[in-house]
């Protein structure tokens, strides 16, 4: 080869160089194109199809043929997984013809049989267990031992899907769904129970025209406009005037909260007149005399605390900071290029990473092992509460059954009421104190305060 060919080969390599590198070029163009309109492709959601619903609107299954991936997520919502402290693994049990479950939760009175006494004489004395998913909700309701005592309809206002039925008995009126809900209420637990055929459904949360969060609960509608007319805002309309923000958290709130059956009709009633906190709802009970049940043993007039997760949370650092239910319990994910909202709703401990590391850049076990730290020390404070709680109850049926007319027993009595409400609204929110670790440990030192009073009183002479 003469140097004259020389530079003829070398034009001839980098020729073919340039046309490799623009055919590789284009082609990683062409794929990126590709790949832009497949992810913008999946990350338009389908419209609702109005036909796919057409008599199918309380059955999720429609829903999922328009939003598969939320339905996968709310099928999941079968799975049994504890944390540290709390959740519920499956105990398996023989089905029988009363109760067909074959599994169940763990019962909570046989871990910590002191509760049976704290609630001498009521139905959850009988019947406690854990949580399980939104799957059981309507089974776990329908078959606990509690029936053993009247149970009333209302409860189905939140163990079941309750959209449809409440519109149904309430049929021709000028709120429907407020009078099918009053109708439902007065009804005795069996009766109530033919209305209904399964636990929660997305069109309990979602309107299914627009897909819209929405209030569906006559209950919460109502306290909520009260307890805004109280801050100011008269005729506040949840529906139309809460932020989307707030909605993340009322669709919750409208079951995970506090509230009483209230009159012979047994109504649906959220406390939150005075305000949220544990002791403005004390108060109101006070005020009006309202009793769930007489203590066996003593003859207190109680009260029961019913999952006040709306109400703690509210007196914690993510309400104060505008973080949502949804955003701890059902955290955004990716699917491809759509970032949907996780339907599973389990604990955030169970999926720190997803859940709690969007604002909290640390390792997902340090993020655990605080949250844990926290629910520790706070259930040790509630056990020292039982416990000086249980020397209550003892004292006070000791000293009536020395004499039942002790004029010292009424502010006794009065002390086991409120100290066992202020207890039990700690024990019975389902966050272990971590909602709002320093409201948890106000109410249970205003419990032992209440309970240092009752004692003082049994021990003055009258």
């Amino acid at each position: 080869m003469t140097r004259s060919d020389q530079p003829t080969r070398r034009a001839h390599r980098w020729r073919i160089a340039l046309l490799v590198s623009s055919l590789v070029g284009t082609t990683l163009v062409l794929a990126l194109a590709l790949d832009i309109a497949r992810k913008k492709a999946e990350g338009r959601l389908p419209p609702m199809p109005a036909l796919e619903l057409a008599g199918k609107v309380d059955d999720p299954a429609a829903w999922g043929t328009s939003f598969p991936l939320h339905y996968e997520g709310y099928l999941e919502t079968v799975d049994q997984e504890r944390t540290r402290f709390g959740g519920s693994d499956a105990l398996p049990r023989p089905p029988t013809a009363a109760d067909p479950r074959s599994t169940v939760s763990q019962s909570k009175l046989e871990a910590d049989p002191r509760l049976t006494r704290m609630w001498a004489g009521y139905a959850f004395a009988i019947d406690h267990r854990e949580d399980r998913g939104h799957a059981y909700m309507l089974d776990d309701q329908t078959f606990s031992a509690r029936h053993q005592k009247r149970q009333p309809g209302a409860c189905l206002q939140c163990h079941a899907s309750i959209v449809t039925p409440n519109r149904m008995l309430g049929a021709g009126a000028p709120d429907p769904s407020s009078a099918g809900a009053a109708k439902l209420n007065a009804m005795p637990s069996a009766e109530a129970r033919t209305h209904v055929d399964r636990a929660i459904s997305c069109v309990d949360c979602h309107d299914p025209a627009t897909m819209r969060l929405r209030i569906t609960r006559p209950s919460f509608i109502a306290a909520i406009a009260r307890l805004e007319a109280g801050r100011g805002t008269p005729d506040y309309d949840v529906n139309t005037m809460a932020t989307r923000a707030q909605m993340r958290t009322f669709v919750c709130a409208q079951c995970h909260a506090e509230y009483y059956l209230e009159g012979d009709d047994t109504q649906l009633t959220h406390p939150w007149d005075d305000g949220l906190r544990a002791d403005d709802m004390l108060a109101r009970y006070d005020a009006t005399g309202f009793r769930d049940w007489a203590h066996a043993e003593t003859g207190a007039a109680m009260l029961k605390a019913q999952h006040p997760e709306f109400e703690l949370w509210s007196e914690g650092i993510h309400a104060r900071a505008g973080v949502s239910c949804v955003d701890c319990h059902m955290p955004y994910e990716r699917a491809g290029a759509m970032k949907i909202t996780n339907h599973h709703i389990q604990s955030p401990l169970l999926d720190a990473g997803r859940a709690c590391q969007a604002c909290h850049p640390i390792a997902a076990e340090e993020l655990v092992a605080r949250a844990e730290s926290i629910q520790e020390r706070t259930l040790a404070m509630q056990d020292t509460a039982i416990d000086r709680l249980i020397d209550l109850i003892e004292a006070v049926k000791v000293a009536r059954s020395i004499d039942p007319e002790d004029p010292r027993l009424e502010a006794a009595r009065q002390a086991q009421r409120r100290a066992s409400f202020l207890i039990d609204f700690v024990s019975s929110e389902n966050s272990a104190g971590f909602h709002a670790p320093q409201e948890a440990a106000r109410l249970l030192f205003l419990a032992l305060d209440e309970i240092l009073v009752g004692t003082r009183a049994l021990e003055r002479r009258s």
